[in-house]
């Protein structure tokens, strides 16, 4: 057996260029997933991307292009610098210039269909004006002014057709290239050849216009040219403000800064900004990069990241996030995270990578997607058969082209394919600018089916930075008690220990250097000070060392909702410091919020149960489980889970991790420069528990509108494809027009594009 270590895999996000419909993705998906070194690969229709897990040591991106392009699409390589300082990136170039091509084809394409349309359909509309529009050579017109829309303006759905029947395939463009060349590919024969067609041609122009010889349909594959341009162009200006949240989180980031080189500062981009860069803001001006400040104080607005409205002082050995605006005072700071590496940015990728991602409800779609274009192409063969079989001889090859062309034109499936993509993108965003930021639709869904809520303590409910608030001596004086009790601290990271650290600076005590130090996680620790055996922690920490203390006293400390801190020098109980950690402002009305949503809520903390209750009863939380070391954190959650219930672990992202793995959504609260963007499944840049509910009620808005959308896109299928058909037609007479289906099917995707576009203005509270 080897044992060389597999190199990790390395993901890659490539703009995808010229799709058109769900099946369009699945096939780019599935040559992805079949290439040389690929681990993975999901394409999303609705933002364009492509995203591959691929082994760098057997293939790159520029490979994957390849693969794309052998599929018949094109993929764009992401470029060092895109959106580095608000800069549009290479992927937003292509589409524009995508959008402008096909601006381009619709605008040549109404230009010529509407005469075609006129010549077409005026006289059967207007009837005065029948014998002026049926001169002799109308069809030769009609045949000139339409083979540019179909082979020029509307040459993609050809070459799309081409691409996907060489690999074995078929898809929106399959559909809409064999219906308009069918009723072109007839025209043309009625026009050059009209004795051809002399048994099945209809001396009535089945409703499109006035009478012809041989019964021409050119306007019928212009207009479905031109529609469907149309619609794509107002479905590609619907979705591209789906990237509103993107873009608007990019426009943040300067574009310049001003950096010291060579004893003289200069602005450059924010894109050559190295790490250990001197950097010098000025008042009024966004802080370029992350950094600490070297130098000066002033106010900084952090409103971006946290949503606190109230500037941040900072001053010399503070962070300094990127983006965020220095209102007051000028200061230096040396560059400590640029490009892809700054919160901003980090916050970027993540809001991209879940738009990019798919919500287990889109499953259904994605199968139904990938076996519905053959199926269509089945029904509508079956359709024309029938009535070909059924219609009189002298119109039925006619009409069975009418209903053949219209079966294709209305099923397309696009609506299906944007139903759920869209309202992710648009959900993620709108939580993305709220400071909620969500890993991508497998949470977002999983969030608005959730039942019980599981808060941890310190950080979460409280405000995470306790104070010593009463000092209890036995056998020493509280300074020597204090001093001890912070040189044993010192070593450690827990928010207690820095309480009890800034307990002896602010009595300005001298405190000794710890020689040695041990900690024992979910007790306390041990350390040696001035030569003397000192334990700090719990009763637990005591209790198995052996050392008797004062019971009462720590029950009274947490009947009033404190923590208490046990001191044992050499063996012997030398006394308590109570620590008191202050409940968040916003908790009680943000438990009372999840109330209203019908959740339970658990308080998840490894404090003892008096405190614990103390602090649960302060903001109304239902059920307590205290004395929880870390690892039982995790067991805890599993337990609710197999009990029934569907559980959100709240904590801090870091110190919680497992628990936050072993819940069904895990919510990272993160504060300031501790964004825990990597922690779990949803952040809260703030820090807010308001910030909980609030992604609830987005999950849920979000489920809310991909059920409808869906419904929709299903409905219009179920009902459209059998009036298509014609299956009206021997009941009321009434066939629906291949303009009209064309016209239908368009308007289905701009419709779902717009529905899911709602979620943009949900209002998210957030605590005061």
């Amino acid at each position: 057996m080897s044992t060389t270590t597999a190199e990790p895999a390395t993901q890659v996000d490539l703009p995808v260029v010229g799709m058109h419909c769900a099946a369009c993705a699945v096939r780019i998906e599935g040559a992805l997933a079949h290439a040389p070194g690929v681990s993975k690969a999901a394409v999303n229709f609705a933002t364009g991307r492509a995203t591959v897990e691929y082994d760098p040591a057997a293939t790159a991106p520029a490979a994957l292009r390849d693969v794309v392009r052998g599929a018949g699409y094109d993929a764009v390589l992401p470029q060092k610098g895109d959106y580095a300082g608000g800069s549009v990136s290479t992927e937003e170039a292509a589409r524009e210039a995508d959008y402008r091509r096909t601006r381009l084809r619709f605008v040549v394409a109404a230009v010529l269909t509407v005469p075609v349309a006129v010549l077409a359909m005026a006289g059967h509309l207007v009837p005065s004006l029948a014998p002026a529009l049926d001169f002799p050579g109308r069809a030769w017109v009609e045949l000139a002014l339409t083979t540019p829309v179909l082979f020029w303006a509307g040459r993609e759905f050809f070459t799309g057709a081409w691409a996907a029947a060489r690999h074995r395939a078929a898809d929106m463009n399959t559909l809409v290239a064999i219906g308009t060349l069918s009723a072109y590919a007839y025209s043309v024969v009625a026009t050059l050849a009209p004795g051809w067609l002399a048994v099945g041609a209809s001396s009535e122009h089945a409703g499109h216009g006035a009478a012809t010889p041989a019964g021409v349909y050119y306007e019928v594959a212009a207009v479905i040219v031109t529609l469907i341009l149309l619609g794509r162009l107002l479905e590609a200006r619907a979705r591209s403000r789906t990237g509103g949240a993107i873009r608007a989180l990019i426009g943040l980031s300067p574009k310049t800064a001003r950096v010291e080189r060579d004893g003289a500062e200069m602005d450059v981009p924010v894109a050559d900004v190295q790490v250990g860069d001197v950097v010098r803001v000025r008042p009024g001006e966004k802080v370029p990069v992350d950094g600490t400040v070297l130098d000066g104080t002033s106010a900084v607005d952090e409103s971006m990241l946290t949503g606190e409205p109230l500037p941040v002082t900072k001053a010399p050995g503070d962070p300094v996030i990127g983006a965020t605006v220095n209102t007051t005072g000028s200061f230096r700071l040396t560059a400590t995270k640029v490009g892809a590496d700054t919160v901003l940015q980090q916050i970027v990728r993540l809001v991209q990578e879940a738009q990019g991602s798919k919500a287990p409800i889109q499953k259904l779609a994605d199968t139904v997607s990938g076996y519905f274009v053959p199926a269509v192409l089945c029904l509508a063969v079956l359709t024309f058969v029938v009535w070909f079989n059924l219609t009189p001889p002298e119109s039925r090859l006619t009409f069975a082209l009418l209903t053949f062309v219209s079966v294709l034109i209305i099923a397309c499936p696009c609506a299906l394919g944007l139903a759920t993509p869209t309202a992710v993108m648009v959900g993620t965003g709108r939580g993305a600018q709220a400071g909620i930021l969500i890993k991508g639709g497998e949470p977002l869904e999983a969030a608005g089916r959730l039942t019980t809520v599981v808060l941890d303590k310190t950080g979460t409910v409280t405000e995470g930075r306790p104070a010593v608030t009463e000092v209890v001596a036995v056998g020493l004086s509280e300074a020597d008690l204090i001093r001890l009790a912070a040189a044993a601290e010192g070593g450690s990271e827990h928010p207690l220990a820095r309480a009890v650290i800034a307990a002896a600076e602010t009595r300005g005590l001298a405190v000794p250097q710890a020689t040695a130090f041990e900690a024992v996680p979910g007790h306390g620790l041990v350390a040696t000070v001035e030569g003397r055996s000192v334990l700090v922690g719990n009763a637990r920490l005591l209790s198995s060392r052996g050392v008797p203390f004062d019971a009462a006293a720590v029950e009274r400390a947490s009947a009033a909702g404190r923590t208490t801190l046990l001191v044992a020098v050499d063996g012997r109980y030398a006394g308590l410091l109570a620590v008191s950690d202050p409940v968040k402002a916003t908790s009680k009305a943000a438990v009372e919020r999840l109330h209203a949503m019908g959740l339970e809520v658990v308080l998840l903390t490894g404090d003892n149960p008096g405190t614990a209750e103390a602090v649960a009863r302060a903001v109304g939380i239902d059920r307590v489980l205290a004395d929880v070391l870390p690892e039982g954190k995790a067991a805890e959650v599993k337990k609710l889970r197999e009990a029934g219930k569907v559980v959100a672990m709240v904590g801090d992202g870091i110190n919680d991790a497992p628990a936050l793995a072993a819940a069904d959504v895990g919510v990272a609260m993160g504060t300031g420069t501790d964004v825990a963007i990597e922690a779990a499944d949803i952040t809260l840049v703030k820090g807010d528990l308001s910030g909980v509910a609030s992604s609830i009620e987005l999950s849920r808005a979000t489920m809310r509108t991909i059920r409808q959308n869906l419904f929709f896109a299903f409905a219009y299928n179920v009902l459209g494809i059998p009036v298509a058909a014609g299956v009206l037609y021997p009941l009321t007479g009434w066939l629906l027009s291949p303009i009209l289906a064309s016209a239908a099917m368009a308007l289905s995707s701009v419709s779902v594009v717009t529905n899911a576009l709602r979620l943009g203005r949900i209002e998210l509270r957030r605590g005061s």
